[in-house]
């Protein structure tokens, strides 16, 4: 009986941070404390945590998969976009996103989050090697993924005219690369590029949380 009781409570503790602690937490990147999300927010996070960490491993865990079939409704296509964000999400680098790591994340697509932390979060995505610059072949990937993830066909010869067009934009000082800081300023003058890095469905998951769980639902019906 002791057994049982053990094993269930530490189920419920995978992962699982108190609501209390991380709305006085997330997202650590605010620079105003009072915008912080609020305690019943990250109450409905959980809930809709507990259902895609479950939705093909039941684990208590979100795994790529179920990552992928939340953003995209789709589990087994390959998607660069959906892996840079999922690698993002998972801070700690163990290959799962736990919830304290989910609500951090999301804060940045809070309605109150900083701009200047969207603009950071946007660059972070482009920057596949992680080397803090953004480089042409890396904008074209992106570029790519974004086009083939919206069913927009384009020639060879238009795509690298738009990402000819951006990077040399973006590219104020003529070094080959784009730096946090002229991709801060591009973004100043392009405000569509942090719109079209909102995530899908979850970018106004604290306004529309049950149509969420609805959508949601429909998909493992559909499974």
């Amino acid at each position: 009986m002791g057994c049982y009781c053990s094993t269930s409570k530490k189920t419920e503790a995978q992962g699982y941070e108190e609501p209390t602690i991380l709305s006085s937490e997330t997202p650590c990147e605010y620079h105003d404390p009072s915008l912080n999300v609020t305690v019943s927010e990250v109450e409905a996070l959980h809930e809709l945590y507990k259902k895609l960490s479950n939705s093909i491993v039941e684990d208590g865990l979100i795994h790529k998969e179920e990552f992928q079939l939340a953003l995209f409704r789709n589990k087994n296509k390959k998607n660069l976009f959906a892996d840079r964000i999922f690698d993002l999400f998972d801070l700690k680098r163990n290959g799962v996103i736990e919830f304290g790591e989910f609500v951090r994340s999301l804060g940045v697509f809070h309605p109150n989050a900083a701009l200047e932390d969207k603009i950071t979060f946007a660059f972070r995505l482009y920057d596949l090697r992680q080397t803090g610059f953004i480089e042409r072949e890396e904008l074209k990937e992106m570029v790519l993924a974004l086009l083939h993830e919206s069913d927009l066909e384009l020639s060879d010869d238009m795509i690298e005219t738009i990402v000819d067009k951006t990077f040399s934009d973006a590219d104020i000082n003529g070094d080959g690369r784009i730096d946090q800081d002229e991709w801060k300023e591009f973004v100043s003058k392009h405000p569509s590029l942090i719109k079209n890095m909102t995530l899908p469905y979850l970018k106004d998951i604290t306004l529309a949380f049950p149509s969420f769980v609805i959508r949601t639902d429909i998909e493992e019906s559909e499974m």
